[in-house]
């Protein structure tokens, strides 16, 4: 049985939240991972490590049991970690099969919405900590469903000439 539409769009999720992830994570400074904008708000170290805790709550889902994961002592395995979650759901996905009594919209609207927003607030947190991420057109990155790795591929289409001593553009993007 091959993989239903509905699961490989959410396998094409998962690559975009990977994609994604390593853009915002991305040349960071390595005080990045500690950095803490405020009291009580998580740090990027710690952000990863929920976003595993988010995904692995989709995979206990399948394996029927409860998954709480410690937190790793190094940034870097804590984020190698957070992607092979993404792999285990993905191969999940793969098996042509949703958790029971599951949707995929559920899947899509809970656990994976919510990391993908974790996403954006790793992104959000390199301008607070002065290191912003260069915008790009999303639209034409590279994403690729069967890498959920940390290696992704750069940028195809970096806003030209932005430098990262300039305001966030504008929304909307004039059509050619």
């Amino acid at each position: 049985m091959g993989m239903r539409p509905k699961n490989a769009l959410l396998r094409h999720f998962l690559a975009a939240l990977a994609y994604r992830t390593q853009k915002a994570l991305r040349g960071a400074p390595e005080s990045y991972a500690d950095f803490r904008a405020g009291e009580n708000l998580r740090t990027p170290h710690e952000l990863v490590w929920h976003m595993t805790g988010v995904i692995g709550y989709a995979v206990s889902l399948y394996r029927k049991e409860p998954w709480r994961p410690d937190k790793l002592e190094s940034f870097e395995d804590e984020v190698q970690r957070f992607h092979g979650t993404l792999d285990e759901l993905a191969g999940w996905l793969d098996a042509g099969r949703l958790p029971d009594d599951t949707t995929a919209e559920q899947l899509l609207q809970g656990p994976l919405a919510d990391a993908m927003t974790h996403a954006g607030q790793l992104a959000m947190l390199r301008r607070l900590e002065g290191q912003p991420v260069p915008p790009e057109n999303f639209l034409l990155a590279d994403v690729d469903a069967n890498n959920l790795t940390s290696e992704q591929a750069q940028p195809r289409a970096p806003k030209e000439g932005w430098r990262p001593d300039q305001p966030p553009p504008s929304p909307g993007r004039p059509l050619k």
